[in-house]
């Protein structure tokens, strides 16, 4: 194994470490990619790995706040573009669309992926997922808010209950194209979406 040390500034080894793991956890999920493996991507040595975090759970627990941290600064930006609050949010699902159905694996979401196994397993991975998707829902109904004070998106549900109901469906069905192996579930969350902020469906 090359444990030659990475190419970066020593404040950066952490993040380095975490971003190098990401492409293997979006792949193989979380138990299923050892230690060894993890060092090999990274390339560096075992004390390198243990210095930054005392276990693997830590290291879990790290990852999925710097995902996060990535994920909410992406979609501040999203949201924060000119245009219609429609426009902004309508960019946030085409993105998920985008991302979920690339052959990138730094481009998957990695909530995705570890939800249903690291929240067994870890009580403080779950509370940091539960945290960044609560993160993501607020920022989707303040947009929603938006929306129906600039006349974008004439619906009159509860900002809050709609931002999670549009969340969950785009979470399901990245599960479902992953168990299909096709995009279908998520053109579907997309029609959906459209229906529910009473936006014309696109042919």
């Amino acid at each position: 194994m090359n444990t030659a040390s990475p190419d970066v500034r020593q404040p950066d080894v952490r993040q380095h470490i975490l971003d190098a793991a990401k492409p293997l956890m979006v792949g193989k999920g979380f138990t299923a990619v050892g230690l060894t493996e993890l060092l090999a991507a990274a390339r560096i040595p075992k004390g390198s790995f243990y210095h930054y975090f005392p276990s693997k759970e830590a290291f879990g627990d790290a990852l999925l706040n710097s995902y996060f941290s990535g994920q909410l600064a992406h979609l501040d930006d999203l949201l924060g573009r000119p245009g219609t609050a429609a426009e902004r949010l309508m960019s946030y699902w085409q993105y998920w669309l985008v991302t979920q159905t690339s052959d990138d694996p730094n481009a998957k979401c990695l909530a995705v992926k570890l939800s249903a196994e690291v929240c067994d397993l870890s009580e403080g991975m779950r509370t940091t997922l539960q945290r960044g998707i609560q993160g993501i829902i607020q920022r989707l109904a303040r947009c929603i808010d938006d929306g129906q004070a600039d006349g974008s998106l004439p619906v009159v549900q509860d900002a809050n209950v709609l931002a999670a109901t549009l969340y969950q469906t785009w979470l399901g069905a990245s599960l479902l194209a992953k168990i299909n192996r096709n995009r279908e579930p998520l053109d579907m969350a997309m029609t959906g979406t459209r229906q529910l902020l009473n936006l014309p469906v696109l042919s």
